[in-house]
C-alpha cells in the first residue's frame, strides 16, 4: 500500500492537509490510530465533557509530577479520533493575535509572519459573524466559524462589566482588533461540533485519490537520509505504507516528537538510552514544550438563572432531545459565548490575558460547584516563560511519552496569575453584575494576600489542553530547531511535520486554528505555491506602553 503522501494523524492539521494534497491531484493515505467521530457525544456541542474523558476518544496522556504544583499529575487529553483534538475540544476558535505571528518570522520561522498566515485564515473560513467590512475574515471556506445566542443576560453583563472597568469592547478579536471583551466565536456549524474531520477530512475521502488507514504508527521509516514510508501496526501485523514522495507527520505535539524519536530523529544521548539507532541528532526534537494554565474564578449568583438548573438528568435529557431532533437548543453551543483579551499591565505590547465566560460554575470533567447557581471566568496568561518536555519512556511504540511540562517554573508565572486572579474581581464587581453577584465560591474572599493566592494557585490551577512547540521551526542553521520554514525535518529528506508542535511560541488562545492553518500553509508549501502576503494592519493600543486598559 502508498500514495504520494502519507500523513499520520488525523487531527486539525493533519485533516488540512489531506483536504489539499488530494484536492491538487495527489494521492494522499492518512494513518489515524483512533476511530470513527460518529455518535453525540462528539457531535452535540453542549456534550464537550465527555468525550474527552473517554478512553475511546482519548489517548488519555498524564504528565509526570509537575514539581511546581506539589507533584500533581494533571490531564493532558489529546484526540483519538478522526478530527483529533477538534473532534473532542471545546470547539472555541482563536485565531491568535497578529504579534505572536510576527514573534515567529523574527524567530527564524521565515514567511509566518501575520501577513503571511491571515491568508490562509481567510481561506479556511466561512465565517458566520457579521459584517466583513474590513476584509479580514474567509467567507467560503471549509470551517465554519459562528456565534453563540448569548441570550443568558450574564454574557451581557459580562461584557458590560469589562467596558465599566475601563476595558474596550472589541466586535471581533479574531478580526483587526483582538484586545477587549466581546462575542466568542465557535466551530460550530448548524447545531453540530465543526470538527477537522467534518470541515475536511469527510469532502476529502470522497476523492478517489485519499483514503483512510486504520493503525498505530511505529516509527517513519528512512533509507539512506530519506523517509519511504511508514511501519505501522494493525490487526496484530506490522506492515509498511509507501510514500512516493514524502512522509508528513501531523500526530500531535506529543505524538509527533515521539515518533520522530522512535525513528531515530532526536537528541543522540537520549536516543541510545533505549537502544535507538541515531540516524539524525537533533537535540530540540521533544524539547519547548508549552501550554497555557488556567484559573476558574467562580462566583454563587442570586437569580436562578444559570445553566446549573439543566445540570440534572431530567434537564440534560430535554437538551438531548431537543439537539437530537432539531439540532437546537442549549445542546447547539459550546455556552462559551462571551470572551475577552486584555493585557496585564503598561508595557505589554498586546493582550496577554484570555477570558472564557462560562453561565455555570462548572469543571472540565463536568463536576458543577457544590453551591449551586454560579457562574465562572476561566482566566490565564497567554506567554508563559516555563518550558517543559517530551521524551520516550521506551522504545515501545505502545508506550506513552513522558510529559513533563514544568509548570509555573518561571517566577512571572505566579505574578501573572496573581494579576489575572485580582483583575478578575475587579470585573465581576462592576455594577454590572451587582444583580448577579452573590459570593466568591473561589478563590473566596478571604485569600488576599500572594501567598494565600499562591496555594490556591498551585492546588487548582489547570491545562487549557493547548499543548504546542516540541518540534519547534527555525532556521536550518539553529541545532535547536526541527524542521525548516517550509516544515521539513532538518537532516531528513522527505519528512515534514505540521501541526502545533512546530510553533516557536504558543499563540493566544486556543489552538485549534492555529492548528488548522498550519496544515492549510504546509500544504502549499508541500506544492510549491504560495498565498499573497495580506496587506491588512492589525490594531494594537497606542497607548500600550503606559497604560494597561
Amino acid at each position: 500500500m502508498q500514495a504520494d503522501y502519507v500523513i499520520v494523524g488525523a487531527g486539525s492539521a493533519g485533516c488540512a492537509l489531506a483536504y489539499r494534497l488530494s484536492e491538487a491531484g495527489k494521492s494522499v493515505l492518512v494513518i489515524e490510530h483512533g476511530g470513527s467521530d460518529a455518535g453525540p457525544l462528539i457531535q452535540m456541542p453542549a456534550a464537550l465533557s465527555y468525550p474527552m474523558n473517554m478512553s475511546m476518544y482519548d489517548w488519555g496522556y498524564r504528565t509526570a509530577p509537575e514539581p511546581h504544583l506539589g507533584g500533581r499529575r494533571l490531564a493532558c487529553p489529546r484526540g483519538k479520533v478522526i478530527g483529533g483534538s477538534s473532534s473532542i475540544n471545546g470547539m472555541v476558535y482563536v485565531r491568535g493575535h497578529a504579534g505572536d505571528y510576527d514573534h515567529w518570522a523574527e524567530s527564524g520561522a521565515t514567511g509566518w509572519g501575520y501577513a503571511d498566515v491571515l491568508p490562509y485564515f481567510k481561506r479556511m473560513e466561512s465565517w458566520h459573524g457579521g459584517d466583513n467590512a474590513d476584509g479580514f475574515r474567509g467567507t467560503d471556506g471549509p470551517l465554519h466559524v459562528t456565534r453563540g445566542p448569548r441570550d443568558n443576560p450574564l454574557h451581557t453583563a459580562f461584557v458590560e462589566s469589562g467596558r465599566q472597568a475601563g476595558y474596550p469592547v472589541t466586535e471581533d478579536y479574531n478580526g483587526r482588533r483582538q484586545e477587549g471583551f466581546g462575542a466568542m466565536e465557535m466551530t460550530v456549524w448548524k447545531g453540530r461540533r465543526w470538527s477537522a474531520a467534518n470541515a475536511y477530512l469527510k469532502p476529502a475521502l470522497k476523492r478517489e485519490n485519499c483514503d483512510l488507514v486504520r493503525g498505530l504508527a511505529r516509527r517513519v521509516v528512512i533509507e539512506d537520509g530519506r523517509a519511504i514510508g511508514v511501519e505501522i501496526e494493525r490487526g496484530g501485523k506490522v506492515q509498511v505504507i509507501g510514500a512516493r514522495a514524502e512522509v508528513i507527520l501531523a500526530a500531535s505535539s506529543l505524538n509527533s516528537p515521539k515518533l520522530l524519536m522512535l525513528s531515530g530523529i532526536g537528541p543522540a544521548a537520549h536516543l541510545a538510552e533505549h537502544g535507538i539507532d541515531v540516524l539524525a541528532d537533533r537535540p530540540g526534537v521533544g524539547q519547548n514544550l508549552q501550554d497555557h494554565l488556567e484559573l476558574y474564578i467562580q462566583m454563587a449568583s442570586k437569580q436562578p438563572i444559570t445553566l446549573f438548573k439543566y445540570w440534572n438528568l431530567f434537564g440534560k435529557a430535554l437538551i438531548g432531545a431537543q439537539w437530537l431532533f432539531a439540532k437546537t437548543g442549549l445542546g447547539a453551543s459550546n455556552q462559551f459565548e462571551s470572551a475577552a483579551f486584555i493585557r496585564s499591565k503598561p508595557g505589554v505590547r498586546y493582550p496577554d490575558i484570555q477570558y472564557h465566560f462560562l453561565p455555570i460554575a462548572v469543571r472540565y470533567d463536568g463536576q458543577a460547584a457544590a453551591e449551586g447557581h454560579g457562574f465562572q471566568a476561566h482566566v490565564g496568561p497567554m506567554r508563559s516563560a516555563s518550558r517543559g518536555a517530551v521524551s520516550l519512556q521506551s522504545g515501545d511504540p505502545k508506550a506513552a511519552p513522558h510529559i513533563l511540562f514544568n509548570y509555573m517554573s518561571a517566577a512571572e508565572d505566579w505574578e501573572d496569575f496573581r494579576t489575572c486572579i485580582r483583575l478578575t474581581r475587579e470585573i465581576f464587581a462592576q455594577d454590572a453584575f451587582a444583580p448577579f453577584v452573590k459570593h466568591e465560591i473561589q478563590p473566596g474572599v478571604a485569600l488576599q494576600s500572594d501567598d494565600d493566592l499562591d496555594g490556591f494557585i498551585r492546588e487548582h490551577v489547570e491545562s487549557a489542553y493547548h499543548p504546542c512547540g516540541t518540534c519547534r521551526m527555525g532556521r536550518a542553521d539553529d541545532p535547536h530547531a526541527v524542521v525548516d520554514p517550509e516544515c521539513r525535518v532538518i537532516g531528513v529528506d522527505a519528512l515534514r511535520v505540521a501541526d502545533s508542535s512546530i510553533f516557536p511560541r504558543i499563540t493566544n488562545g486556543n489552538l485549534n486554528g492555529p492548528s488548522i492553518m498550519t496544515g492549510e500553509k504546509a500544504a502549499d508549501h508541500i506544492l510549491g505555491r504560495r498565498l499573497a502576503a495580506s496587506n491588512e494592519t492589525p490594531w494594537f493600543a497606542p497607548g500600550w506602553q503606559a497604560e494597561q486598559r
